[in-house]
């Protein structure tokens, strides 16, 4: 599976070969997508499946069905809103004024004014965020949908201010003996780790990138003892790295980082907080997940569960580590950074709860493929899925559809319980 390697002015990143235009600068994204035939795509993309149709009653899933074509539609139009927006390299060198009324993008404008408000309407901003934020606000928002900024514009920056200095205090007291006083194993295992994230994207490979990310991984370490460093945690700091970098000019890193190594640290915080389960031990929130997953995969398409479970395919050999890095290394980073504009607009929920219809419709994408497939063909065709060519437009699609299953599915005890219908 080729990649193409585009470079950029400062760093370049991995480009799917038949997408081209998923290209972003050096650190951010775009976060738009080309829309064909909205209409017709959200037809085709939400047929309900024969199970699913015997699993609900005809006038619920039908309801189900338009309320995530709605959604579709309304995701795939303020994807192409924002299909003009320019890069973040190019914004960087931009004023702060607003673009007049005549040339302003209509999403970009109602990011600004929600978020330039007195105070934040979290709720409106939770509805934007949905269907993706822009790269020019994405930062700002994702602070805030973390709990980490106030909504009240006046507090914002002197919050921001003092738990930057609090992280900095912080990890001056940790690293102030030097590396020789640490943890010995710990920090072995996070220096082994980090050179490892993201290999294929120049900014990771940055040593001043990497010094910083082994910093905050420690510091969130030493501080959370219950369930200490876990493999897989250096892969949830990365989006957090490449939206706050993007805010900035290419050329900043140097008098910036401080400040992005310390969002990235609360805001990893944070995440890891509503999903503390799966890392503590015997990590019993991801062993929950993979059974929600297994159950819901049964009752969705029940002869693909019977097929995995026939060529003796456990969802801990593939689907551990979708939960355990939140689909990070199965899709670009482009395309996670999208993702969790979605994940944070399900309030507490989407990294918990929803990453799991997420997961479940993700493996149903392709159950044609895997029904002609063996155990050992199944197992590398999942260990580097199609996802990993995919676009904004595939990931929204993808969205859309978990939304579907979560409509009718969620708190449903059969679900749960894993009958079939």
């Amino acid at each position: 599976m080729s990649l193409n390697m585009r470079q950029s002015a400062g760093f370049w990143k991995r480009t799917p070969a038949h997408t081209p235009s998923v290209v972003a600068a050096s650190f951010g994204d775009d976060g738009s997508s080309s829309s064909g035939s909205m209409r017709d795509e959200a037809d085709s993309a939400f047929d309900i499946p024969r199970s699913l149709s015997t699993a609900m009653p005809a006038t619920a899933a039908a309801a189900a069905t338009e309320k995530t074509k709605k959604t579709l539609l309304e995701t795939q139009t303020a994807a192409a809103e924002q299909q003009t927006h320019s890069s973040p390299a190019d914004q960087a060198d931009r004023t702060e004024e607003q673009p007049s009324a005549a040339t302003a993008d209509p999403t970009e404008t109602k990011f600004a004014h929600v978020l330039s408000s007195a105070n934040t309407d979290l709720g409106q901003l939770r509805k934007l965020s949905w269907k993706g934020i822009p790269a020019s606000h994405r930062a700002t928002a994702w602070r805030i949908l973390m709990g980490y900024a106030p909504l009240s514009l006046a507090r914002r920056q002197p919050t921001l201010q003092r738990k930057r200095k609090e992280y900095m205090d912080l990890r001056d007291q940790t690293f102030s003996r030097g590396t020789s006083a640490l943890d010995a194993k710990l920090w072995h295992q996070i220096t082994i780790d980090v050179p490892r994230t993201a290999p294929d994207l120049p900014l990771f490979r940055n040593a001043l990138v990497q010094r910083s990310l082994e910093r905050l991984l420690y510091c969130w370490a030493a501080r959370h003892p219950a369930s200490g460093y876990v493999q897989g945690i250096n892969d949830l700091a990365t989006p957090f790295y490449h939206v706050f970098l993007a805010e900035h000019p290419r050329d900043a890193l140097d008098s910036v980082l401080d400040d992005v190594e310390a969002d990235g640290f609360w805001c990893l915080t944070r995440l890891l907080d509503s999903i503390h389960d799966n890392y503590t031990h015997a990590q019993p929130g991801i062993q929950r997940a993979l059974v929600k997953m297994r159950s819901l995969v049964a009752r969705i398409d029940g002869r693909l569960a019977d097929h995995l479970a026939g060529e003796g395919v456990e969802f801990l050999q593939f689907a551990f580590r979708w939960v355990n890095c939140l689909l990070v290394r199965e899709v670009t980073l482009d395309c996670c950074v999208r993702m969790w504009d979605t994940y944070l607009a399900e309030e507490d929920q989407g990294f918990a709860r929803f990453h799991i219809y997420v997961c479940a419709a993700l493996l149903l994408k392709w159950s044609k493929q895997l029904m002609l497939m063996d155990f050992a063909q199944i197992m590398v065709f999942l260990q580097r899925p199609p996802s990993l060519m995919w676009d904004h437009k595939d990931v929204e699609v993808l969205l859309a559809e978990a939304y579907m299953y979560k409509c009718l599915y969620d708190e449903s005890p059969s679900h749960y319980a894993g009958d079939r219908p």
